[in-house]
């Protein structure tokens, strides 16, 4: 039972930092900034930011739409079932699953850039580009996340900026492999759990690739696992975004940064929702440890790798497709 073992207390602001991106357009503060992430890396890889520039229209129209598709019939939504090839559409609950654990409780409606058929790279057969699976019947499910998308893409560009900088690389470092990102965002459906439910809303892991930029509701549920072992848990802060490492980063710094375990056990017996966007680099983005990050007499840990195939690999570990 995972009930015993739920975070005992929210996490401190030192813990989870906030991050004011209204500090980068001051004098000092874009660097001020750069090293209040740096530190946060260095830590948990979670912090929060506020004053991120996306109208909280935008966040409430996804929300919206995320309750309004999953209340839809379950034969209605498996119409759109995801596929292995392009991975956008449907998931039901039962798909996601980690090593050690019963299938995530939750299902949820991916998306990401779409692109046409004719498009080169999906006309090549190239992994993880394709269109997406917009239901036809339900045109606003489609406006609503493609204007989340478009924003938070934006938002994850400018956190980019701010990761190089506290790298001590050029500003524009990461931006350079992002002619077509991999970005793929995910409205996602936790079932209300009871004491009873031997699992997870999803279980313990951690994200593939460089950032994810998180929406949550007010239920909660989302929990940290501190260096210690110890559970923390991410309150939901009106007007901001959480936003976390994932794996890629620990081969470009040689563990300078280091993506942290996280779970969700949505409480009280409620339902939750969450949209979380994945902000990946173009597929055959080579990664690397960065010379900054190696000290005298270091080497690197992790061979060389690219961003799509390190990433394609890892969703092939956990995606159980029929």
């Amino acid at each position: 039972m995972h009930s015993s073992s739920r975070a005992s207390r929210t996490a401190t602001a030192e813990e989870i930092p906030i991050l004011d991106l209204a500090l980068s357009s001051q004098s000092g503060g874009f660097a001020s900034l750069a090293q209040k992430l740096r530190s946060a890396c260095q830590t948990y890889g979670f912090f929060y930011v506020c004053n991120h520039g996306i109208p909280r229209e935008i966040s409430d129209a996804a929300f919206a739409a995320s309750r309004r598709y999953f209340a839809l019939p379950f034969e209605e939504k498996l119409k759109d079932k995801i596929d292995e090839r392009f991975r956008r559409g449907f998931m039901p609950q039962g798909i996601n699953q980690h090593a050690g654990h019963v299938p995530d409780l939750h299902e949820s409606f991916d998306f990401m850039i779409d692109l046409p058929v004719d498009d080169p790279d999906v006309a090549a057969g190239l992994p993880l580009h394709g269109p997406n699976r917009w239901p036809s019947a339900h045109p606003w499910l489609r406006e609503a996340s493609e204007a989340y998308l478009v924003a938070t893409i934006g938002l994850g560009q400018r956190l980019l900026k701010l990761f190089a900088a506290s790298l001590s690389m050029d500003d524009e470092f990461f931006l350079r492999f992002c002619r077509k990102p991999m970005v793929a965002a995910r409205l996602l459906h936790y079932l209300a759990q009871s004491a009873e439910d031997n699992g997870f809303g999803a279980a313990p892991h951690t994200d593939f690739g460089m950032i994810t930029i998180l929406a949550q509701d007010d239920v909660g549920g989302l929990e940290i696992q501190k260096r210690d072992g110890k559970w923390i848990g991410a309150p939901f802060i009106p007007d901001t975004f959480v936003v976390n490492l994932g794996d890629l980063f620990k081969i470009w710094t040689n563990d300078v940064y280091v993506s942290n375990p996280h779970r969700v056990i949505a409480p009280g017996g409620r339902e939750r929702f969450s949209i979380p966007m994945f902000f990946n680099l173009d597929y055959r983005t080579p990664v690397q440890c960065l010379d900054v990050c190696l000290r005298e007499g270091d080497v690197p840990k992790y061979k060389p790798t690219t961003s799509g195939d390190y990433l394609l690999g890892r969703y092939r570990e956990v995606l159980k497709y029929d």
